[in-house]
């Protein structure tokens, strides 16, 4: 598989005017990812309704038991001529064969997917979602599109890749956020805390006199850089203070006499 980013780029079949063969045309399904599959990579499997090579015919399109002939309206040349009479005189037209389509052939049509050399499927594709990957970006699987017209090589699969939320985390590039709420006594005193992160609860220590809205960085904890997974973002923490509407008569006195001390301090 191929990261791909921009336009699809030739979402048609390709072909030749002297060629029955067409290439198949390339297709895109959007792919929903778990946000933790997205961090880490994962193998995914799923349906997808494609064009198939004809099973009755092998895929050329020509009836069993029957072979391609000479085109009689073009003599084999895939061209015919046409002469327009013009005040400037006679103006001749070089144009594809309407009947073999360019190929110089005729041929008795298969009756199961009448002369196409293809009919509607589907195949279940296993596909590896790199670590890293993010919502919007696309993966390519060469080969995996539409089957082509009578005998012509199959196109590509796009897969746009749709990463689903987190109830938890926030990713922004290779950073990833989150919220932890701690007590105003943890804010001021400081401690030890443990944050939950996609590798697991870490431990993490807040400073004394931590302030409300205050970020606290985890370095490579964050998303794994694509195509290069020892590379990794960091993980930030936005702390959020508690504060309680109702307190005890004893922590009523306690804060009393440190409001008392802070007052005290301040006039000295």
């Amino acid at each position: 598989e191929d990261l791909f980013g921009g336009g699809m780029g030739g979402m048609g079949g390709t072909t030749s005017e002297r060629s029955r063969t067409m290439r198949g045309e390339n297709k895109m399904v959007t792919l929903n990812v778990d946000f933790m599959d997205a961090v880490f990579g994962t193998n995914k499997e799923f349906e997808v309704s494609r064009y198939e090579a004809c099973d009755t015919c092998s895929g050329s399109g020509v009836k069993p038991g029957t072979t391609p002939k000479t085109c009689s309206t073009c003599g084999g040349k895939g061209q015919v001529v046409s002469v327009m009479r013009t005040p400037l005189g006679q103006l001749q037209q070089v144009q594809t064969c309407p009947d073999c389509e360019g190929s110089g052939q005729s041929f008795d049509k298969c009756a199961t997917c009448f002369g196409e050399g293809r009919t509607r499927g589907s195949r279940k594709i296993s596909l590896k979602i790199p670590p890293g990957i993010d919502s919007g970006q696309r993966l390519r699987v060469r080969g995996e599109g539409d089957a082509g017209q009578r005998g012509g090589s199959r196109g590509d699969l796009f897969v746009q890749v749709n990463v689903k939320p987190h109830p938890e985390f926030r990713r922004e590039g290779s950073t990833i956020h989150s919220d932890t709420k701690i007590s105003y006594i943890d804010a001021i005193l400081g401690r030890q805390i443990k944050v939950k992160t996609v590798d697991g609860l870490v431990d993490m220590k807040v400073p004394k006199g931590t302030q409300p809205e205050t970020t606290l960085v985890m370095r490579n904890r964050g998303i794994p850089s694509l195509g290069n997974g020892d590379q990794r973002g960091d993980h930030h923490v936005h702390v959020k203070i508690i504060i309680p509407k109702e307190i005890s008569e004893e922590e009523n006195k306690l804060l009393e006499e440190i409001k008392d001390l802070n007052e005290a301090k301040k006039s000295s």
